[in-house]
């Protein structure tokens, strides 16, 4: 299960997508010179393949393991995430004032994409850290930043985001754990947290001295539902007065759950307060936990749209690794009947360029919607609104792909692909939780017609429309796709709150496609523009070229075809009998 990061590709993106020359005009991202980017983006892919990737597998059948409170993790786990910390990796967009390097967000996803393309499971420890980080650089207080971001911005200790609980999935305003002041002694000003959270990601482990949790809960009189929610920030262990976790604080993990993939991860159930007092610090104001709880939400659904990218880079490099040694059968019409490898034969050729560019289409709409939320840190008001919108569709789109090209690649495989030694089903059940956590894909659908479609009066969607459509000159099926959004649009814009709904999921994949369409065009005119120049490899710049025409030609004509499905609204969609 070889992987080899797809450094060439992901700088090209940078480039022509991204824009990272252009952020290095500005002071804040000077430090982004061309040899910075090439040395940061080779040096993670070097180490991803080294270090990350050998534990793939160690992690899918050694798992994790509980026992009174406290998660092992598989051999090799811990050395590896120290070399993590030691290398330097986890602080490159972090805030310079904490530690870190203040380099482009974006940057930081590559280190994120090849991480978890060599390891999905284990990455996601390295996911959740920046959102507590970017939630306490807008709501903490100073005092809680020099406390706390230096280890987190190293990643000496790690983050976690606590929403979920038995009652409370999607639905977060039922939660009921609770944050009750202390107003006397030593401890006053904090609160006691009291309640159980499931689906923690990385909530215990062996890898760091402490875990700080950012935990929602509701103070004594709140409201019920999101507005009486408020966030708080609560270690597993309180600091001493040398600043080191020494102070038991309460926090206990009472089992982690047996899944169906991503088993490298420990997913806890939490217990806060249960036996002992448990101490957290308010984040921001009383009951404006959801303000503060989206910072982090944001910057975590963009990543698990790169966790699409991940487990799709790494399921196509398997699955052509596998189609050029597999030799089966003649080509079909050949007089020759020597067999060959199967990478030759019609349909798999077919499943095999549709998994490179779903995949590359993917990478270019995770690092454009990364892209934006860097400009818009630099002050380009209507780059942040386009950031605002493309996060449904960076999360949803992109850990769709992720499923397909990994279930392409167990077909790719055939019978061989669904046994497990040959890794390819590993990356199908690794890839099946992305579409589900931080938010389903269906919720990602909802706050698209829902909420970003009338952001900013609707020139949200109606700009980002606008760039697709003037892109699409000279591609006839991406200008179809581009118009039958628009068109679908101006009937949303009219519909009803149920028939919204209704036509949200097939309205996202349009919406979705048509943007990569226009992502993989622009790569298109600069591959053939190096190319012309002789600037570049040209074997990847043909390929690039093929590539794009495959997916305006093959991929986005079907997404044309779901504006029926769009347009249906609810009448369609009857309540399913009951069973007997």
């Amino acid at each position: 299960m070889t992987y080899t990061a797809p450094t060439t590709e992901q700088l090209f993106v940078l480039q022509h997508i991204a824009r990272i020359d252009a952020m290095a005009q500005h002071d804040r991202f000077a430090a982004a010179t061309p040899d910075m980017v090439e040395a940061i983006v080779t040096g993670i892919g070097d180490f991803a393949a080294e270090v990350y990737a050998p534990l793939n597998r160690v992690g899918d059948v050694q798992n994790p393991i509980w026992q009174d409170g406290k998660v092992t993790m598989p051999p090799g786990f811990k050395e590896a995430y120290k070399q993590f910390v030691e290398a330097g990796w986890g602080s490159i967009d972090g805030p310079a004032a904490y530690g870190g390097q203040d380099l482009p967000f974006t940057l930081a996803t590559v280190i994120i994409e090849a991480l978890g393309s060599a390891d999905m499971g284990f990455t996601l420890c390295n996911i959740l850290t920046p959102g507590a980080i970017h939630a306490l650089m807008a709501y903490g207080t100073e005092e809680q930043r020099q406390t706390w971001l230096p280890k987190l911005v190293t990643g000496e200790w790690n983050g976690t985001m606590n929403l979920t609980e038995p009652a409370a999935g999607s639905d977060v305003g039922a939660l009921r754990s609770t944050a009750e002041k202390v107003t006397e002694g030593p401890n006053a000003g904090l609160y006691k947290i009291k309640g159980q959270k499931i689906f923690i990601t990385f909530g215990e482990h062996d890898l760091t001295d402490n875990i700080v949790h950012l935990v929602l809960a509701r103070t004594p009189g709140a409201p019920e539902g999101t507005r009486g929610i408020s966030l708080f920030l609560v270690p597993k262990y309180r600091l001493d007065a040398d600043g080191n976790p020494a102070i038991s604080n309460g926090v206990h993990c009472a089992s982690i759950e047996h899944k169906l993939g991503i088993h490298g991860s420990p997913t806890a159930v939490m217990v806060y307060g249960e036996g002992e007092d448990c101490l957290g610090e308010i984040v921001g104001d009383e009951m404006g936990g959801m303000k503060a709880m989206f910072v982090m939400m944001n910057n975590a659904r963009l990543m698990v749209g790169c966790q699409g990218v991940q487990i799709a880079e790494r399921a196509t490099q398997q699955a052509q690794r596998y189609a050029a040694e597999r030799i089966q059968s003649s080509l079909a019409g050949s007089a020759d009947r020597t067999p060959v490898t199967i990478e030759h034969h019609p349909d798999v050729k077919r499943m095999l360029w549709r998994m490179r560019a779903q995949t590359e289409a993917a990478r270019a709409l995770i690092y454009y919607a990364s892209a934006q939320t860097d400009f818009g840190k630099l002050g380009d008001e209507a780059a942040a609104l386009r950031a605002e919108v493309l996060i449904p569709l960076a999360k949803a789109h992109a850990t769709d792909i992720g499923c397909e090209v990994a279930s392409l690649g167990v077909q790719v495989h055939g019978g061989m692909g669904f046994i497990e030694e040959t890794g390819a089903a590993q990356h199908y059940r690794d890839a099946r939780i992305a579409p589900i956590y931080e938010g389903t894909n269906g919720i990602q659908a909802a706050d698209l017609v829902g909420r970003k479609l009338g952001m900013a009066g609707g020139e949200g969607v109606r700009s980002l429309l606008a760039d697709i459509t003037h892109g699409a000159a000279g591609h006839p099926e991406l200008a179809d796709l581009a118009a039958a959004c628009t068109a679908v649009t101006d009937w949303l814009e009219q519909a009803n709150a149920p028939d919204r709904l209704a036509g949200s999921y097939p309205y996202l994949t349009m919406l979705a496609t048509a943007t990569c369409g226009w992502l993989m065009a622009v790569e298109q005119q600069g591959a053939r523009a190096a190319l012309d120049a002789s600037d570049g490899d040209t074997a990847f710049l043909e390929a690039k070229i093929a590539s794009t025409r495959f997916y305006l030609q093959q991929i986005v004509p079907a997404a044309t075809g779901l504006a029926p499905s769009a347009l249906a609204g609810d009448a369609a969609l009857e309540p399913l009998p009951r069973l007997g």
